[in-house]
């Protein structure tokens, strides 16, 4: 299955443990999403991101727990996301990580591609059940 929608997320900085250094600064952000669509939920994760001092280029990796329901199958289930951007040129991966979905959603799997256009994010979610 394959579908699409839209999302607001929100992004709030974190206290960080780690500082960068010579050009590099590291970053640590709370990460809040409402999904709209086939996909009706919420999710709640953290980012943790290294900008470069080379206008784009950097690299972030996130983790979110989606809340809400999938096609109508209510339930739960965690993205892994890992960014990186070379000079402008980027390559991201969000996939549901096994064995993290929950209630009628268990034996979830998949794949999320994330479009920004004119300002609005949008998203496009492969999935099947295995």
């Amino acid at each position: 299955m394959k579908i699409s929608g839209e999302f607001s997320v929100n992004l709030q900085p974190l206290n960080s443990y780690a500082e960068g250094q010579n050009g590099i600064n590291l970053g640590r952000m709370s990460l809040d999403k409402t999904f709209s669509g086939e996909l009706s939920a919420t999710s709640k994760g953290e980012m943790l991101s290294a900008l470069t001092a080379v206008r784009g280029s950097a690299g972030y990796v996130a983790i979110e727990q989606v809340v809400g329901t999938l096609a109508g199958k209510s339930g739960s289930f965690v993205l892994q996301h890992f960014g990186i951007m070379d000079k402008g040129k980027d390559r991201l991966i969000l996939e549901v990580i096994p064995d993290s979905a929950t209630d009628e959603l268990q034996g979830l799997s998949g794949k999320m591609a994330i479009i920004i256009k004119d300002g609005k994010h949008f998203y496009e979610f492969e999935y099947q059940f295995n």
